[in-house]
């Protein structure tokens, strides 16, 4: 427990200690209690320090006495507090701040358990905020979760998360540990509805007998919607109505039927902007977007690429053990994962093909097509005399726009000299066409 006030901490650790509700000891994720009479700067101070451990969590909790603009907790909160609570010292905060606590450890636990189920490789903050964002909307509540961001960015592994986590024990959500898929990007306009819905028997040609769709195949587990935005304007009408009241009719048929689903919907379009453009119903949208988690491009989480890469290694080769050695590992790290985890792992079996022996995998082992250019090599950069010229270029008012721009007209100025103003050369050495080179050079940009 961290305090800026001696005394105050004192009160409430001896009022949690009094409290019935017992605080588990063991965290996954660490926590602290910053207890403050005053808002001022040291107390911004340790908040920011607070920060620089992404996966600590902390409660920043007030006097009652202290006035507190509204403007302030929210600053507050953006500074690195979790929460913001108030103490009057009557006893009733501290069961509130032990429950705060019960739930941190309530997810810590589902974490594990997950983790043991799900192939949750990773443990960058990034990812481990998604993972703790997901389970605690999965186990607290009902609300449809909608999962957004780039492809192959594990929005259906989430989706399973969801399942386990509602189908554990001591969960207020009674569903069975099964997950509905429907991949609304692939759907045959004419049989769209039919796919949702069900239809009966000769209800269109084809139709010899009756069938269940996805909705009532997903009767007491969890349903996902994937690739969503990609459902025409015409079914949204009806698929509103089936999320929103739990009822359909099949195809052809007149029977209302009930059914009752856990909805996650996953997409790596921008729905708002569907909506503005009228190709998304607004009412469709709020309907399914009731917790929005954004899941975080592989670039956005460098730290996890090599456990995934060992993981996806370990996969290819039927569990043997096998390592990348340090030019591999350089490698991985800085390749361009356009299409995200997706295509770390199509690398990784790739290079697991080629492999023999019981050594490392080594740079042989990465296919010819794979291999970075000698442009794309990695340069010691950047050095000392490098972040001096930074430093001081911040020191003297240089923004971070000014800053980038003057870099990069430097890199073309130098470029070009050396080569003796042969464009061409030139924008090969700098990575880009000679065509936007010239283009520099006719905007008055470039100055040889």
């Amino acid at each position: 427990m961290c305090q800026c006030s001696e005394s105050f901490g004192t009160e409430i650790r001896a009022a949690l200690a009094a409290s019935d509700i017992q605080i588990e000891a063991e965290f996954r994720v660490p926590y602290g209690i910053v207890c403050f009479e005053k808002a001022d700067e040291p107390l911004f101070a340790v908040l920011h320090e607070v920060r620089r451990d992404p996966h600590l969590r902390v409660l920043a909790v007030a006097a009652s006495s202290l006035a507190v603009e509204t403007g302030m907790i929210w600053r507050l909160l953006h500074a690195g507090a979790s929460d913001v609570l108030f103490w009057s010292g009557n006893g009733g905060e501290a069961a509130q701040l032990a429950a705060k606590l019960q739930r941190w450890f309530e997810v810590d636990e589902l974490v594990e358990q997950a983790i043991s189920q799900v192939a949750l490789i990773g443990d960058s903050p990034a990812w481990n905020a998604v993972i703790r964002k997901v389970i605690e909307a999965a186990r607290f509540s009902t609300i449809p979760v909608l999962l957004t961001g780039e492809s192959g960015t594990g929005k259906e592994l989430l989706a399973k998360l969801i399942s386990v986590v509602c189908a554990s024990p001591g969960g207020t959500n009674k569903f069975r540990k099964e997950l509905i898929t429907v991949d609304c990007g692939s759907l045959v306009p004419e049989l769209s509805g039919s796919e949702f819905f069900g239809h009966e028997r000769g209800a269109f040609t084809g139709a010899h007998i009756q069938r269940e769709g996805a909705f009532a195949m997903a009767d007491g587990a969890t349903l996902l919607l994937d690739e969503i935005g990609e459902v025409p304007l015409g079914l949204q009408a009806q698929l509103l109505r089936a999320i929103q009241e739990k009822t359909y009719k099949r195809v052809g048929g007149n029977v209302w039927q009930t059914t009752n689903f856990r909805l996650v919907c996953a997409t790596n379009r921008d729905l708002e902007a569907a909506v503005h453009r009228g190709q998304f119903r607004l009412d469709l949208y709020y309907r399914i977007a009731g917790c929005v988690v954004r899941t975080p491009a592989l670039k956005d989480r460098k730290e996890d690429i090599l456990p995934l890469a060992r993981y996806f290694l370990s996969d290819c080769l039927s569990g043997k053990d096998s390592e990348f050695d340090s030019t591999v590992s350089e490698y991985l790290l800085n390749h361009a994962y356009n299409g995200n985890v997706r295509e770390l792992r199509q690398l990784i079996q790739r290079i697991a093909h080629r492999h023999a022996g019981p050594g490392p995998i080594t740079a042989g082992d990465v296919p010819e097509d794979d291999r970075p250019s000698a442009g794309e090599t990695q340069v010691l950069w950047p050095d000392e005399e490098f972040e001096r010229s930074i430093s001081n270029a911040l020191a003297n008012g240089a923004c971070l726009k000014a800053i980038i721009r003057t870099a990069a007209e430097t890199a073309i100025r130098i470029a070009v000299r050396a080569e003796g103003s042969n464009l061409k050369k030139a924008a090969s050495k700098l990575g880009i066409t000679d065509r936007a080179l010239q283009m520099r050079r006719a905007s008055g940009r470039l100055h040889g």
